[in-house]
């Protein structure tokens, strides 16, 4: 059996050639992996997170990003595109922070598709849990109204899921969205 021979590229190279491409590609360890667009439901969660956040930070020292703000892993040497990810960190927001991604997120948030699933619940999960100012990982289902919540807390990450009537705390930006908020015109029931 023969396997394909990739060839390694280093952070800084990623970096570069990814200001250049018209396609986003995450980067793990030296590989390159081209991304895939998404359905209307998917953009639609994540624009229905989107706003609530922007609106909420609003005139507060945080932001929030959609789709095209890369996450840095350092530990991991990886660079991940979240759907929508929060920072209340000096350190991202400073003028002379990276342009193209953060490195403290505080919120992280995934709208699941089958395509990505498998790697945002299992290597994302454990990716991020590495970043020390994560607070929140949510996992966003885009076939039912369920909320898969990661938290940090002292004792460890906890788990919850949430469902149609329940509403998601982001303690880490304050804020509370219904389900039925976050599912808004996404034609999800």
């Amino acid at each position: 059996m023969q396997h394909a021979i990739v060839a390694r590229i280093d952070e800084e190279e990623y970096l570069e050639g990814e200001t250049r491409s018209s396609i986003k590609h995450e980067y793990v360890a030296g590989e390159v992996f081209a991304m895939a667009g998404g359905s209307k439901a998917h953009a639609t969660i994540a624009g229905n997170f989107f706003a609530a956040l922007h609106s909420h930070l609003r005139g507060k020292p945080c932001r929030a990003y959609v789709a095209d703000m890369k996450v840095r892993v350092k530990t991991l040497s990886a660079h991940y595109y979240p759907d929508v990810v929060a920072t209340c960190a000096p350190r991202d927001l400073a003028a002379d922070a990276p342009a193209h991604y953060l490195e403290a997120p505080c919120l992280i948030i995934e709208v699941l598709s089958d395509s990505t699933e498998r790697t945002d619940r299992r290597e994302k999960l454990l990716a991020y849990q590495q970043i020390d100012s994560l607070s929140e990982y949510l996992l966003v289902d885009q076939d039912k109204r369920e909320v898969e919540v990661h938290r940090r807390t002292p004792e460890g990450w906890l788990r919850d899921i949430c469902g149609s009537g329940d509403a998601i705390e982001m303690n880490s930006v304050g804020l509370v969205m219904p389900i039925e908020q976050i599912y808004e015109d996404s034609g999800i029931l």
